[in-house]
């Protein structure tokens, strides 16, 4: 299979020559904008900012771009930072093709088969896939009755696909009015559920449940709390399938950075903002550690939300006092992420596996809620090297193992003490039950943990998907993709509309390119 005709020919609609439709007459001559940060969010918006002929300035803190999605080069290993999981490729060809190019010149993307392989203690597997026949005779091992549950679940999900992710998936929230004028719609389709819930509703195998319910925990929210909205995850895989980017996630982010300087876009990398400075109800001008000053018409931030109101525009009325409102809100888990390289291939260890413990509800409630490091853990494992053995020298192979763990706010733990335990107990679990030599297999490894989001990406408490995703900080209730007091700036990425993930953050550049090429058309 030729991994970008695949995506192209789920492209009928889409015109290569095709402009947004806020840029059609409008002159953006001498029009500026700044945006803080150059994660997936970031560049999105950048591209569609350049490309509709507004001077864009991306501005950020590390050595890479990438924010969440960087890498590491070890002893010939890339180690890549994720998100590992890429679905809805025509949201990221979309930003080529608005400016009349091809993504395929700048990235290579690789389906992945099966989606995921989820094993449990017990020896029992599940590959998951939108393979209709291997993934019923999959249900049917289970439970040979929910083959009929799974097919009217999937009715569900593209219910709420089309209501959740077509019509407001792009369409920022900057009223009540609008909130409310989506919500007999989604009331409709339960979202006040959770994800188990509904799934629940619809199979009754535990296993099963877990299968179709675990996805939420990849946009940091919890299965037993977040709203049934996220069921349309399934029909965005189903449709579009899973993807991996050849050279790992980094390279897609490359390739967005290609996109963005090819239009004329000025990348400036490994100097942080210090302040975003403001008059009366503007952003005005952008500073950095290095010293750096300058004047923009608008600034966007993709940096970590928290961060953004209470550090960037620390100088404002209007930073300190969101800065307060936020603190009242819950955010998501954090993350610990064991990076290894190690002798020998492990084909039949697919591209991406769960791990699941001996517990699902209580290991969460013990994360979410308690706030505890449990003994057990459920782990996903991901092995880019069986997609692609160029992660790693001949031979070998590159992996990460990443669990959730409570955030720095309800754990307070010293991870520079527990860190290396947490570690050896990961590669424990995955020696024991895949690679029963691991530890002597292991050329070099390395952990990333909350405290690491916290310090390379501001992350707030450490949480690795910003605000949670629960019904009551969704669309309005999120932080808003333009602010209400500072008329010229705006939110892209995890904690504004529509939320975490690569299709969640393109989105939600697309409502706020949407919004500042308004702004700045009549301006």
């Amino acid at each position: 299979m030729n991994a970008q005709t695949d995506i192209d020919t789920r492209l009928p609609g889409l015109d290569p020559a095709q402009v947004p439709l806020q840029t059609r007459g409008a002159n953006f001559a001498g029009k500026t904008a700044c945006v803080v940060g150059a994660g997936f969010g970031g560049l999105a918006l950048a591209i569609r900012l350049q490309g509709a002929g507004i001077a864009t300035t991306v501005v950020e803190k590390r050595d890479k771009a990438g924010g969440r999605a960087y890498y590491w080069e070890k002893e010939g290993f890339t180690f890549d930072g994720g998100p590992t999981v890429i679905t809805d490729p025509p949201c990221l060809q979309e930003l080529w093709a608005l400016t009349g190019r091809d993504m395929s010149d700048d990235i290579e993307l690789v389906p992945v088969m099966p989606f995921y392989r989820l094993n449990w203690p017990d020896g029992t597997s599940f590959d998951y896939s939108n393979d209709e026949k291997s993934l019923f005779e999959e249900i049917a091992r289970l439970n040979p009755e929910d083959v009929a549950g799974y097919q009217r679940f999937l009715d569900y999900a593209a219910g709420v696909y089309e209501e959740g992710y077509v019509k407001l998936g792009h369409v920022p929230f900057l009223d009540f009015k609008s909130m409310l004028k989506a919500a007999p719609a989604l009331a409709k389709k339960q979202a006040y559920r959770s994800v188990y819930s509904m799934v629940s509703s619809f199979v009754k195998n535990e296993k099963l449940r877990e299968a179709l319910s675990f996805h939420t925990l990849l946009v940091g929210g919890n299965p037993m709390k977040t709203s049934a909205i996220y069921a349309l995850i399934h029909k965005l895989e189903k449709d579009g399938g899973v993807w991996w980017a050849k050279g790992g996630t980094n390279r897609l982010i490359a390739a967005m950075v290609t996109q963005f300087e090819r239009l004329g876009g000025t990348m400036r990398l490994g100097d942080g903002v210090k302040r975003v400075h403001t008059l009366g109800n503007k952003a005005t001008e952008v500073e950095t550690e290095s010293g750096w000053r300058e004047r923009f018409d608008a600034v966007a931030s993709n940096a970590d939300i928290m961060h953004s109101y209470k550090d960037l525009l620390a100088g404002s009325k209007r930073g300190a006092d969101y800065a307060k409102k936020l603190g009242r809100k819950s955010f998501s888990p954090g993350l610990f992420v064991v990076h290894f390289g190690v002798e020998g291939s492990w084909p039949g260890i697919p591209h991406h596996m769960i791990l699941f413990g001996p517990r699902y509800k209580g290991l969460l409630e013990d994360i979410y809620d308690h706030g505890v490091l449990p003994r057990d853990f459920s782990i996903y494992l991901h092995h880019p090297t069986v997609s692609d053995p160029g992660m790693a020298p001949e031979g070998k192979s590159t992996f990460y193992a990443l669990v959730p763990v409570a955030h720095m706010g309800k754990l307070a733990v010293d991870w520079n003490e527990v860190g290396p335990m947490l570690e050896k107990r990961i590669l424990d679990e995955v020696g024991r039950r895949l690679i029963p030599d691991i530890h002597d297999r292991i050329v070099t490894k390395f952990h990333y943990a909350p405290t690491d989001f916290a310090g390379d990406l501001n992350a707030h408490l450490g949480s690795a998907f910003s605000l949670e995703p629960v019904l009551t900080q969704s669309a309005w209730f999120r932080g808003h993709n333009r602010d209400d007091v500072l008329k010229n700036f705006y939110l892209v990425g995890a904690g504004t509309h529509p939320g975490a993930g690569i299709p969640g953050v393109v989105g939600s550049a697309k409502a706020t390119a949407g919004l500042m090429l308004e702004d700045l058309a009549v301006s």
